[in-house]
């Protein structure tokens, strides 16, 4: 992730001498002492999701500005204004179903949640009176701070628990794959080895043992993906899972994927030739997976190819796959962020904070180029949605949409 603006320090300074937490860094240890080497897959499970010692599982509410990483949609509401854009489209494409149900997975303090409605409300949208807004949280505790950071805004009663069933709306998604468990592996020898977590004294350490499933080799088989020896990288069994299990929550309308990631030639290419796991505290990327364990985020680079099969398998269509900024040129940020210096209302206070944001979320270097992916179910063939139909200009292409 580091390519896309975060600062990585290998000797990390004072304020990132944080310890692990020292509960569930015992209970890993127990489990690998019962059982031997763990799966790194199992590794991040417990580190990111163990009940109330996990790193999304404890009370404090870990991304934000006072965190240990800054989301788009955190970074200032123009994003979601935006995401709304999209979804009023989607909507008017379905003949403007009511209830038009929004499901986002990994809502977090519900900043999305509030930039999207908010959103509809500037933009006028009669999709307003219609959503339903369901946010999808692994810890329950995050739902009734969403729905009031939400209701707070202006709008009660829009925000529900997400219900059983599959939905007619949007299944969304900012940042959530890249934190799926992820298998480690490494090429020697001339075959696949996988590296498991196994314990040295006081340290978790690396250990290189056979594959734990052949599901693994499969992956890259089937992606066509050649290493080079000694190549490192990680392989994610648990997309299939989670998008199989979006595409069934998707009766008709969008499945919406924001996430940093690239096709599997790219993503296992020799430029990341030792992987992309990385992990992330107080807005800097640490390249130790064993430190501050269950206190530092650990994310890697999303397989757009695994995706997009698993999405296909799911009977989901594919509406479309573009890069962030492309997203929000297509869907009109640069409108937006026009008519506001055309306000004469606007002061340089309002004027200012939205044009860095803008340039934030449209620089390739910090979160512009960040894969957007749409899937669809039911909706009408060959459906060209505004946020995919636009591409920047490139050398001996063509500009516009």
């Amino acid at each position: 992730m580091t390519e896309f603006g975060a600062e990585l320090r290998r000797d990390p300074p004072a304020d990132l001498d944080v310890p692990g937490d020292p509960a569930l860094i015992a209970r890993i240890r127990a489990e690998i002492e019962a059982h031997g080497p763990m799966t790194f897959a199992r590794f991040m499970e417990l580190a990111l999701y163990e009940p109330e010692l996990g790193y999304y599982r404890t009370p404090s509410l870990r991304p934000g500005r006072t965190g240990d990483f800054l989301t788009a949609p955190e970074s200032h509401p123009i994003f979601g204004r935006m995401v709304s854009r999209q979804l009023d489209e989607v909507w008017r494409v379905l003949d403007r179903p009511d209830p038009f149900v929004v499901r986002e997975h990994g809502a977090g303090g519900g900043a999305l949640a509030e930039a999207i409605v908010g959103g509809l409300a500037a933009e006028r949208s009669a999709l307003l009176d219609a959503v339903r807004y369901q946010p999808v949280e692994i810890d329950d505790r995050r739902f009734a701070a969403v729905a009031e950071r939400v209701a707070g805004s202006g709008f009660p009663g829009i925000v529900e628990a997400p219900r059983r069933g599959a939905v007619v709306g949007a299944v969304v998604a900012n940042e959530v794959l890249d934190a799926l468990p992820v298998h480690r592996f490494i090429w020697r020898g001339g075959r696949l080895r996988e590296v498991y977590v196994a314990i040295d004294g006081d340290r978790f350490v690396d250990h290189v043992d056979e594959p734990s499933t052949p599901d693994l080799a499969a992956r890259l088989t089937s992606e066509g993906v050649e290493l080079a020896e000694g190549q490192r990288g990680e392989i994610s069994l648990a997309l299939d899972g989670w998008i199989a299990n979006a595409g069934a929550e998707l009766d008709r309308g969008l499945v919406l994927l924001v996430d940093y990631g690239h096709p599997a030639a790219e993503l296992y290419g020799a430029r990341r030739a030792n992987g992309t796991l990385m992990g992330y505290l107080r807005h800097r990327a640490r390249d130790d997976p064993y430190a501050s364990v269950g206190r530092q985020d650990l994310t890697a680079h999303v397989d757009i190819t695994a995706v997009t099969r698993a999405a296909i398998r799911a009977g989901l269509s594919v509406v479309g796959s573009t890069k962030q900024a492309e997203f929000l040129v297509g869907l009109g940020i640069g409108d937006v962020l026009a008519e506001v210096q055309r306000d004469p209302g606007t002061t340089m206070d309002d004027y200012l904070p939205l044009r860095s944001a803008v340039m934030r979320l449209l620089d390739p270097g910090i979160t512009g180029g960040f894969r957007v992916l749409g899937f669809g179910g039911g909706l009408p063939t060959g459906v060209q949605l505004r946020g995919f139909s636009y591409r920047l200009e490139r050398p001996g292409a063509r500009p516009g949409p």
